[in-house]
């Protein structure tokens, strides 16, 4: 892939334009440095595996296939281990195979992973016993130390983020090519979660069904190369632009604009305004795109997001990400996904039941409850049954570890046990048990549908 001038200047059309939630960068020449060399590296992923990906979502749009995205709500540069990104894989495999197997439909897995780095603010300052100082905006940008020195904002950090990405997408890369993700161990994995865990036992009747079938095919010799590897794909929030233009590269196959920085990337509230630099980006590229829509959404808003992103109606082009709340879901969902149908439009809709569930416990602690999240995931399942559309997925922020960040689940986690392992660096994640709960329950509602 090489950069032409020409569609170099197409690439940053966007700049004309307000864009929201940039950093502050201090030094304009220490940031050309930063991004001359980060347009100058290979990149992340191949235009190929984009066109891939789009084809899968292509498959959920149409009602043949289920969307699993997950992962961290941000990732941090300290945890590029092993050990983490590995627990992070497995549950979202152990996810995707509970819902492969009770929904019947195959389950695209997109995490939110290698390039989560950035994450769009409220305010642009923070307070803390009278000292003023700028917001954390993620380990793209600055540190969550709350020093002066921590919070300039640092654009050494934007290739740092590519390194971390790169670490991260050779580790994915090896685990779900190399045996790792062998739908055999996957299993093995569950009815480890269903024996031991008070939550899990409720799933015995399906873990043991996906044990018969397992059983059969391998009495009947089948075997095939599907069970041991697994196509897995990258996604982030396309927040800091000069980051994500820097990564925009030509495909030397079609001459068509990518973002090489990830396979999906996605447009959040805060940044999805219609004259903004955010959408002008994302139209000029071809990967598969994402927008979130909270419950001010206007079905003009979404008419005219997807004229902008996806005029040529493609399925798996778009995808639709709302984030409702439990309280609003069933009430502005209906019109949405019933006048863009209308529209001849087919974007992929998924449910993010985490952001619009956040409340403050009275720790102190910014948290969710896992009744909202499920319910949440309820309402979208109703609206979609009662509109005869496709429930198409789901995008949830969450951890292979045994957090304590959420509230409730069937390990239930009590408000006065959020402070033993708090770990996140922004919201409040899922654990492991609690995010093999949403599966299975999920997937129970998946079949009701």
């Amino acid at each position: 892939m090489t950069l032409t001038t020409e569609t170099s200047r197409t690439g940053h059309s966007w700049q004309s334009l307000p864009a929201a939630q940039q950093p502050e960068w201090p030094d304009p020449e220490a940031l050309r440095k930063s991004l001359a060399d980060l347009a100058s590296y290979p990149p992340l992923v191949f235009a190929g595996e984009c066109d891939q990906l789009r084809a899968r979502l292509g498959a959920v749009a149409r009602g043949e296939a289920f969307l699993l995205q997950g992962g961290d709500c941000a990732e941090a540069f300290d945890g590029v281990s092993a050990e983490q990104i590995r627990n992070k894989l497995k549950t979202l495999l152990q996810m995707a195979a509970v819902l492969t197997y009770a929904a019947s439909v195959p389950v695209v897995k997109v995490g939110r992973i290698a390039g989560q780095y950035s994450k769009p603010r409220s305010k642009s300052t923070e307070t803390r016993d009278g000292v003023t100082l700028p917001v954390y905006r993620g380990d793209s940008v600055n540190g969550f130390d709350f020093t002066p020195e921590s919070r300039i904002p640092n654009p050494e950090r934007l290739k740092q983020m590519y390194n971390a990405s790169a670490a991260t997408l050779n580790l994915v890369r090896a685990f779900t090519t190399g045996g790792y993700a062998d739908l055999r161990q996957v299993h093995a994995w569950n009815q480890d979660f269903v024996r031991n865990s008070p939550s899990g036992q409720r799933y015995e009747k399906l873990a043991r069904e996906i044990d018969n079938a397992l059983a059969f095919m391998q009495a009947c010799g089948v075997a095939p190369e599907e069970f041991r590897t697994v196509e897995f794909y990258s996604s982030h929030e396309a927040l800091v632009l000069d980051y994500e233009t820097a990564l925009t590269r030509v495909d030397s196959r079609t001459g068509d604009l990518y973002d090489v920085s990830g396979h999906m990337v996605w447009i959040g509230e805060r940044t999805r305004q219609l004259d903004g630099a955010h959408i002008e980006f994302a139209s000029k590229i071809r990967n598969p795109i994402g927008v979130k829509l909270g419950p001010t959404t206007t079905v003009e808003d979404a008419l005219t997001l997807i004229e902008r992103l996806d005029p040529e109606r493609e399925p798996g082009r778009l995808t639709f990400i709302t984030r409702m709340g439990a309280g609003k879901v069933r009430d502005h969902l209906p019109a949405l996904v019933e006048k863009v149908t209308a529209s001849g439009a087919q974007p992929v809709w998924i449910c993010d039941p985490m952001h619009g569930n956040t409340f403050e416990a009275s720790s102190g602690h910014k948290t969710r409850s896992f009744d909202d999240v499920l319910d949440e995931v309820k309402g979208f399942f109703e609206v979609h049954r009662a509109l005869g559309t496709h429930p198409g997925g789901i995008h949830v922020e969450l951890t292979g570890d045994d957090v304590t960040e959420c509230v409730g689940g069937g390990d239930e986690v009590l408000v006065d046990d959020l402070h033993q392992r708090y770990e996140t660096a922004c919201d409040p994640r899922l654990n492991r048990s609690q995010s093999l709960d949403l599966a299975f329950l999920v997937a129970e509602m998946y079949r009701g549908h």
